[in-house]
């Protein structure tokens, strides 16, 4: 196994987490390769993990926290670590220690930098980006919201722990139509494909319906609504985690929308 950066030679693939082979993924458009343009500059990290046979099963992406989803100083934030698990396409690398390896690179990586620490998030129940994983490998609870815990792992005796940004903003209604608040960062193809899903379904119900885009790559944008990708049908917001199907989007605007008269 060899853990490399990021090369121009992956960066389609790395833009479709690996999932090259999917055709749900070209749903999700080119915001991941937008988002990869403007983070050049902003301190992106990206590592890939090579097999034996040359072949990329894993990737980890960190960037320093003043740029993430949270509130931190001096640190790293992993955005997600995912090693391919589908028997389709690349096939299954898990259960290797690609996870580890990836991990410990990205470490190794920002400590070079100078980084007081790293911090990620996880998921308290068993699924992708486990809090448990994070916490078996020296990382502790920092912070916590509904499922999702936010943990870290300090290099240095005077680092600060991080927190969750709460700051929630709540959508503007517009009278005598349906309102579709969609949250956009980029950075994630599965809530990219949210977006697109959304922006569709709003499109079939005409003058009825009102898309709205925020873009919270912009980091005040994002520090008023406190969240960095979400669909609120008037007001109301959808569960993200999965992504959330087209078809389930679209009964959502349509229940709205026949309360309109």
């Amino acid at each position: 196994m060899q853990i490399m950066t990021l090369s121009p030679e992956h960066e389609k693939l790395y833009c479709v987490c690996l999932e090259d082979w999917s055709d749900e993924m070209k749903e999700a458009g080119d915001h991941k390769e937008t988002w990869l343009r403007r983070m050049r500059d902003k301190g992106l990290r990206v590592k890939l993990a090579h097999d034996d046979a040359g072949e990329v099963g894993g990737m980890i992406q960190y960037i320093p926290i003043e740029e993430s989803f949270v509130d931190g100083k001096g640190l790293y934030f992993v955005l997600c670590i995912w090693v391919h698990g589908h028997k389709r396409g690349r096939g299954n690398f898990q259960k290797k220690g690609m996870g580890t390896a990836l991990l410990e690179a990205a470490e190794k990586d920002v400590r070079e930098l100078g980084a007081k620490g790293m911090a990620a998030w996880g998921m308290v129940i068993p699924v992708f980006m486990r809090a448990s994983w994070f916490k078996k490998h020296g990382y502790r609870k920092a912070d916590s919201e509904s499922m999702q815990i936010l943990l870290w792992k300090p290099f240095v005796e005077d680092a600060v722990p991080p927190r969750w940004i709460r700051n929630k903003k709540v959508p503007d209604l517009e009278p005598g139509k349906v309102t579709v608040t969609a949250l956009l960062n980029g950075w994630c193809p599965g809530m990219n494909m949210a977006f697109e899903r959304a922006k569709r379904a709003a499109s079939e119900f005409g003058e009825k319906v009102s898309f709205r885009t925020v873009d919270t790559f912009d980091r005040e944008a994002f520090k008023e609504w406190g969240e960095a990708d979400a669909i609120f049908v008037d007001g109301k917001g959808l569960r993200m985690g999965p992504p959330p199907s087209y078809k389930k989007i679209r009964q959502s605007i349509a229940k709205r929308v026949k309360k309109l008269g």
